[in-house]
């Protein structure tokens, strides 16, 4: 998982882990580093309107993937080339350079180079970006900082099928199940909330009926 995570994705699993568990660890308090994700809302219709823009556009993709390098070419001195500040962004993000690289390569020797561009570079820039968005909102915007009650930390969002096929695949809809049972594979979570909704423990939980409910309630509308 770590090799295809790296190579593929260009995701760093290695580093990832530890701060998904200090999440998971610290979820909602003031030690958890996702915090700063949920914190805000709710915002202004309007607010969340330009976010959504910035996704779609690939602004928060830049901005995620090479803010750092943009940050420091704005600061150089004045006559400072620019080219070791490139070098060493281009080192840092070499996995994921390489291996698009290769990808879009291979496809395009294939005659698929096209569908390298519109069905994975493209959905990483834009889509991905403002799923992500959402899924964070839903997930622990609204939920009370510092609470005490375990119940309440995470939100679950019943998702119909088209939420699921395109914004929560794997059933990451049953965020409060996933802090609650953390080690059962993804697949058992809807059972794990049939489980608590016989025993009316969902009575005491967060619990959604959609994706724009929540998106709603997060943006005041």
């Amino acid at each position: 998982n770590d090799r295809l995570a790296r190579w593929f994705c260009g995701s760093e699993l290695t580093i990832y882990r530890p701060y998904h568990l200090q999440h998971h660890r610290f979820v909602q308090q003031s030690e958890d580093p996702d915090l700063v994700l949920s914190a805000p809302f709710p915002v202004t219709p309007g607010s969340l309107r330009r976010k959504i823009i910035r996704d779609l556009t690939g602004q928060t993709f830049f901005k995620q993937r090479f803010g750092q390098l943009a940050d420091k070419l704005k600061e150089r001195q004045r006559g400072e080339s620019p080219w070791p500040l490139i070098a060493s962004e281009v080192v840092r993000q070499r996995v994921f350079l390489i291996s698009n690289g290769l990808g879009l390569a291979l496809f395009s020797a294939a005659g698929l180079g096209w569908a390298w561009l519109l069905m994975w570079l493209l959905p990483m820039a834009t889509w991905l970006p403002l799923v992500s968005r959402l899924r964070n909102i839903a997930e622990h915007a609204l939920i009370a900082q510092n609470g005490t009650d375990p119940l309440r930390h995470a939100r679950t969002t019943r998702a119909n099928w088209l939420e699921r096929l395109f914004i929560a695949p794997y059933w990451v809809n049953y965020h409060g199940e996933h802090h609650m049972f953390t080690q059962i594979p993804c697949w058992s979570l809807p059972h794990a909330h049939r489980l608590l909704t016989e025993r009316r423990v969902t009575e005491r939980m967060e619990v959604q009926p959609g994706y724009a409910t929540v998106i709603r309630l997060a943006s005041g509308a």
